[in-house]
């Protein structure tokens, strides 16, 4: 029987999981990938991806799951029912928000889980549902070492001017200040940027998360030294339903006239966005089968504010070596990437149309001075990392 964690990622209606069996060299060993899906509605179980040997894919199940505990119980009967010589001795757990403390992973005890809960407010679409998967799991798997993995911790040695808000320092001291998102899916990325860009893996590399969440992240020498979001998930780039920044008058003349403040939220975290935009859907592949001007509209304004962005972050490395492309949006919308990288020839990007349109992952035009790539990321096999490495401090 092999010692294997159980990877948690935890959406609001949703949880990724996967497998790793620790290697002889160390590395997590990837056995399998799986998720659920539409918990509280017509929740789904599919499995994703299996190492080849370790066990048989199943196909999309129709499953009783009203809340995460019950997707959680389904889970665990599947892997004890489907994958022989399994014995789970830990749980590793993406968490988005670790505030200002928690700058890497950390065992979860009951003290942990207060601070974390009081960090609910900064990232509320995200940071109830990672803690109710926490609780649910370690009531039905006691025995477990649970370890939290943070999508702020990449991004905690940023430069200091890139921390701060033009607010009195009694607001820093507060914790009110710039922490920045996705860092596991950035971590994973530059981990294996020497793979695909060899010296230019060091250099000027601004990754683009783009999915439901989007962000962007300036690296050099592997080290966040800039990104779009900042105190909570919402700031930043248009998203599928957030809003991105905005003016903060806009949100002080709701108040103004009458608008209440949960109502706002509502607005700025669900209703904003390219749903907001359009007016028929917060998905990307939705709106580029679109015929219809508003659909339009909302991917080009998507493009341009990322064109924008990239100029930004640019700014900070002072030049360019190298733009990444990842997340669902990232890997497999090519008329975004072209967009966005049409709006980036001053930069010297240009683009291979064949190799983009088929979603390779050198898509550089030969006369590119702009590494450009395609590369799917990995924040399971980062919170796996992560879990073994805490469970050997233990």
């Amino acid at each position: 029987m092999r010692d294997a964690i159980l990877v948690i990622n935890t959406g609001s209606s949703s949880i990724k999981f996967a497998v790793y069996c620790q290697a002889e060299n160390q590395l997590p060993l990837h056995q399998l990938s799986g998720q659920v899906k539409d918990i509280g509605g017509q929740a789904c179980f599919a499995i994703t991806r299996v190492t080849e040997g370790q066990a048989s894919p199943a196909k999309l199940t129709s499953i009783k799951a009203t809340d995460h505990a019950g997707a959680l119980h389904y889970i665990l009967t599947w892997l004890a029912s489907n994958v022989d010589g399994l014995n789970l001795i830990a749980a590793g757990h993406r968490v988005v928000h670790g505030g200002h403390k928690y700058t890497s992973a950390i065992r979860i005890d009951a003290q942990v889980l207060d601070e974390l809960r009081s960090l609910i407010a900064l990232a509320p679409l995200h940071q109830p549902h990672a803690l109710h998967a926490i609780e649910s799991l370690q009531a039905q798997q006691p025995h477990l070492l649970h370890v939290a993995c943070f999508d702020t911790a990449f991004h905690a040695d940023m430069p200091w001017y890139e921390q701060r808000f033009a607010l009195p320092q009694q607001l820093q001291q507060q914790g009110i200040r710039r922490y920045g998102f996705h860092g596991l899916s950035y971590e994973y990325i530059a981990s294996v940027l020497p793979e695909h860009l060899g010296e230019r893996a060091n250099g000027k590399v601004v990754i683009a998360h783009l999915g439901h969440g989007v962000s962007m992240c300036a690296l050099q020498q592997g080290r966040s030294m800039a990104t779009t979001m900042s105190f909570t998930p919402l700031d930043g780039l248009p998203m599928g339903r957030r809003s991105g920044t905005i003016d903060p008058a806009i949100v002080l003349y709701l108040l103004r006239t009458g608008m209440q403040a949960d109502a706002i939220s509502d607005l700025l975290h669900h209703q904003s966005g390219l749903l907001g935009l359009s007016g028929i859907s917060d998905d990307m592949q939705t709106l580029l089968a679109s015929s219809q001007a508003p659909a339009r509209e909302a991917v080009s304004y998507f493009c341009y504010r990322i064109s924008r962005e990239l100029g930004s972050l640019a700014a900070v490395l002072q030049g360019l070596d190298a733009l990444v492309f990842t997340g669902g949006i990232g890997e497999h919308a090519a008329p975004v990437r072209a967009g966005i990288c049409d709006n980036a020839g001053w930069l010297g990007v240009t683009l291979d149309a064949s190799a983009n349109a088929a979603d390779a992952t050198d898509i550089s035009g030969q006369d590119s001075r702009v590494a450009v790539r395609v590369i799917p990321t990995d924040e399971e096999y980062i919170i796996a990392q992560h879990t073994f490495a805490t469970m050997a401090k233990s």
